[in-house]
């Protein structure tokens, strides 16, 4: 088909023509390709299978993991003002430790292993025993 085809003269019956002409053979090249892409996937699965039952113990896919556990942190900073408020050191801030910064405070202040707050603790304490 190396000639050139004047579209302009042509007649509008003869390009219906040409646009069946060009439709049956358009569809009859997609069914053999899509015949032989079919034939591919079935021979691909074939193998796959194949492969699978000599190593059974290859899982087809990996099932998704469950997401790690991570473990409780325990606080390390506690509120003097109101001991039932605690921070762990992990995420935002919480206001009365952002004030208390702001304030000029240190945050080694408000540590829990701090020996300070164990001298306030056992002043209650003995306060409270006496």
């Amino acid at each position: 088909m190396s000639k050139k085809l004047n579209l302009d003269a042509m007649s509008i019956d003869k390009m219906w023509q040409l646009h069946e002409e060009i439709s049956r053979a358009l569809s009859v090249r997609l069914a053999s390709e899509k015949r032989g892409l079919e034939k591919k996937l079935a021979q691909l699965r074939r193998e796959k299978e194949m492969s699978q039952s000599v190593l059974p113990h290859v899982p087809l896919k990996e099932a998704p993991r469950e997401r790690r556990k991570y473990p409780t942190v325990l606080p390390k900073y506690q509120n003097p003002n109101e001991p039932s408020e605690t921070w762990s050191g992990r995420g935002k801030q919480p206001r009365w430790l952002a004030a208390a910064l702001q304030a000029g405070h240190t945050i080694d202040e408000f540590a829990i292993g701090n020996p300070e707050s164990k001298k306030n603790n056992r002043r209650r304490h003995r306060t409270l025993v006496a």
